[in-house]
């Protein structure tokens, strides 16, 4: 698929002056537009599905879903939508994270004056994008990895388990998490019941105590 002559990009960060500051970025460049911006992860993925955008641009960690859980939702729905993930963390785990969710590349915050514009045109043309002064030693840690034999836990909720558990610990209601991720009260419920059932816990307050555990939400 060719290149657009200018990238339509939605952007999506929980921090307004965060946002300003990237869209400035980005919009100093003549390909590259910024046509939507979303606070949350649940907004992301309601204009990620249904607006035509040629290229999300997703925090990591926000409110109601995550960014990795919204780019492996998108990667479902529009596999033909650009996916790029921002974070704050240098963090070679969240980079294959990205990676796994359909992700092109990872790009550092505090790099994102030199590093996002070359992130975004590379993943319009379909190549990959990480942060150059980790690329090496993530490709050798990787390999490392496995030559030994490790594998990263996976832990037992599928993907829409742990959309749904980040979200209880947020403290929505079955309504709102319904809502958010577009499906019936009726299935959230099945997957709280689920998700109790795995993880042999009982309550809200267990479930919030594992979320913060496995990063899904911050303490």
């Amino acid at each position: 698929m060719p290149v657009p002559l200018t990238t339509r990009i939605l952007l999506a960060d929980d921090h307004e002056m965060v946002r300003g500051g990237l869209r400035l970025v980005l919009e100093s460049q003549p390909d590259l537009k910024v046509v939507a911006e979303a606070s949350d992860g649940a907004e992301a993925l309601k204009i990620g599905i249904a607006d035509d955008i040629d290229l999300a641009v997703l925090d990591v960690s926000m409110p109601m879903l995550t960014g990795l859980q919204v780019a492996r939702e998108l990667h479902r729905r529009r596999p033909e939508l650009h996916l790029l993930m921002l974070s704050a963390h240098d963090n070679e785990q969240y980079f294959f994270e990205a990676l796994k969710a359909g992700a092109s590349g990872y790009v550092l915050k505090s790099a994102a004056n030199t590093d996002l514009i070359d992130a975004c045109r590379a993943t319009m043309r379909g190549e990959s994008f990480v942060y150059p002064p980790a690329a090496a030693a993530i490709v050798r840690d990787y390999l490392e990895q496995g030559d030994r034999g490790i594998e990263t836990p996976a832990g037992p909720l599928t993907d829409r388990e742990q959309e749904v558990i980040k979200q209880i610990a947020e403290g929505l209601s079955s309504e709102e998490i319904a809502e958010a991720l577009v499906i019936s009260k009726k299935t959230v419920d099945r997957h709280r019941s689920n998700i109790l059932e795995k993880l042999g816990m009982r309550n809200r307050v267990e479930l919030t105590r594992y979320a913060i555990k496995r990063g899904l939400v911050e303490p």
